[in-house]
């Protein structure tokens, strides 16, 4: 619940300050006054509305959020602020939020009810809603509805399966083809891994086998004087065995060049460059050797897997045969039981109607075609009525009657809910009905509702008279006594009569 609010500058608000309680809290005043001005500002701040203060911040406590994104425990208050200057910043609990995302936020816990906003009457919802009230009410339930999710997952990956090997089979000797061909193209060639570079390192001696042959001959002059420089090492007394390792390892490294020139002279010079400018050629394509024999390995594993298809197809059918059986029954039975929970939730609908002059609310199933919430499209009738063609003021009184069930069979707290206009240009008794369920509704939520008549205004748990002097707009939290006579003011004008303060006072004894 909301249990501080501070606003600055909000259009003809200078400031606002209120200390709020649980229930149901209303807002009257004279027409012109601010009243929804106020609203818009309270809403505001969970970003349903245009944030036009220049500093806003709200306290909510008992959310029972968990959001690791935003480090906050179910035991934690929520502080939500906004500022104002060039731009509008946001903050939860300190942290900078985005307007978007504090408004995905604000949906966990706030609702706002308006007559363009439909979504509680969207089949989704109610499918969930009646999902949870079987969970409530039968234990057998949730192992059903397990069962369900598990089985069309393996029906839907069944049936992915078998029209991508459908697409496939279309297409089946293309493949085939393309994958020999793939397959051919690395196998002709039969590159082994280390290859290139070897045939690059033979190519390069070849091209250089003269130069080095005229260096080598040049060079082994060398060796007749090796004799000497041992001997001149000695009489300098210096140990001479450092030179003749050298001496010995650069005839030996001689030598291997010129037993490698008859292999050499052997080399099909055209196969070796042949044979390189191929290897180089799957390189450039896949990478590497490696990475050409890894994709021939994968195209002979997708070869078999077109050789088999026929046997995979058939085995696949089978299977998917099957998982459509059981997930169709399972389905069927899904829609039962739903149906049979729509019943009671339809009398206890209509049973909170009869307080708001209203009856006969049915709700519909429709089949569709079987996704993961089942085959079922529910949807509400009043009176037979399509709920696009009923009257707003219609609308708004089903609403209700459909959150105090959804309340009601729930429990718990449920957060805060805003209400737009929900007894303007209603009779006395219609707005009386309005007050006995919201009364019932505020057991689960805290309520925001500007009222425009004594009767709901005489069973709020909090009221706050709004009014505007020399053009700037106030807002202040009512006593007993200052409410008997703002009610009596909604009774009789401003003219306040003895009549209308015992109308008044009759109406708060009652509530």
């Amino acid at each position: 619940m909301i249990n501080r609010v501070y606003i600055e500058d909000f259009l003809s608000f200078k400031s606002v300050e209120l200390e709020l309680n649980k229930g149901l809290i209303v807002f009257t005043g004279p027409s012109g006054a601010g009243k929804s001005i106020l609203m818009d500002a309270l809403l505001s701040l969970f970003a349903y509305k245009e944030f036009r203060a220049s500093m806003g911040e709200v306290l909510i406590e008992n959310a029972h959020i968990e959001d690791e994104a935003f480090m906050l425990d179910n035991d934690d208050d929520i502080i939500i602020k906004a500022t104002k200057k060039d731009k509008v910043r946001y903050f939860l609990n300190n942290q900078t939020v985005s307007k978007k995302n504090l408004f995905e936020f604000s949906k966990r816990f706030v609702k706002f009810l308006h007559v363009k906003d439909t979504s509680d009457f969207e089949s989704a919802k109610l499918v969930s809603f009646l999902d949870h009230y079987l969970q409530l009410n039968d234990k057998e339930f949730s192992v059903f509805k397990e069962e369900f999710n598990v089985t069309f997952t393996e029906y839907k990956q069944a049936l992915v399966r078998l029209k991508k090997i459908e697409e496939d089979e279309a297409k089946i000797e293309d493949l085939k083809e393309f994958t020999k061909f793939e397959i051919e193209k690395i196998a002709s060639v039969d590159p082994k891994v280390e290859e290139y570079e070897e045939l690059s390192a033979l190519k390069r001696n070849l091209s250089s086998k003269d130069k080095i042959q005229e260096a080598i001959t040049k060079a082994s002059d060398i060796f007749s004087n090796a004799a000497h420089v041992s001997y001149a090492l000695e009489l300098l007394e210096i140990d001479s065995s450092f030179f003749d390792e050298a001496i010995n390892e650069v005839n030996n490294q001689f030598e291997k060049f010129n037993d490698s020139l008859g292999e050499l002279e052997e080399l099909d010079i055209e196969y070796v460059l042949d044979r390189i400018e191929k290897l180089s050629s799957l390189q450039k394509k896949f990478g590497s050797i490696q990475e050409a024999l890894d994709y021939k390995v994968q195209k002979e594993k997708e070869l078999e897997e077109y050789e088999n298809i026929s046997f995979e197809k058939s085995q696949l059918q089978k299977r998917y045969t099957l998982l459509h059986e059981q997930i169709t029954q399972l389905a069927q039975t899904l829609t039962s039981k739903r149906e049979v929970a729509a019943k009671s939730i339809e009398l206890k609908i209509n049973d909170y109607l009869k307080y708001l002059y209203l009856s006969n609310a049915t709700i519909h199933f429709q089949k569709k075609e079987l996704d993961e919430s089942g085959a079922d499209v529910i949807s509400f009738e009043l009176n037979g009525v399509n709920l696009d063609t009923i009257s707003s003021g219609e609308f708004n009184r089903l609403r209700l009657a459909l959150l105090t069930t959804i309340s009601e069979f729930e429990m718990g707290e449920k957060g805060i809910l805003f209400l737009d206009e929900i007894d303007a240009n209603l009779s006395g008794k219609e707005s009386k009905a309005i007050a006995t369920v919201l009364t019932k509704l505020s057991q689960s939520y805290q309520i925001f509702a500007i009222s425009h008549q004594p009767q709901l205004t005489s069973t709020a748990h909090q009221h706050f008279f709004v009014d505007k002097h020399n053009g700037e707009s106030h807002v202040k939290a009512l006593n007993h006594e200052e409410r008997i006579n703002e009610i009596a003011r909604m009774i009789s004008g401003e003219n306040i009569t003895k009549e209308a303060k015992e109308f008044a006072s009759n109406l708060l004894n009652e509530a």
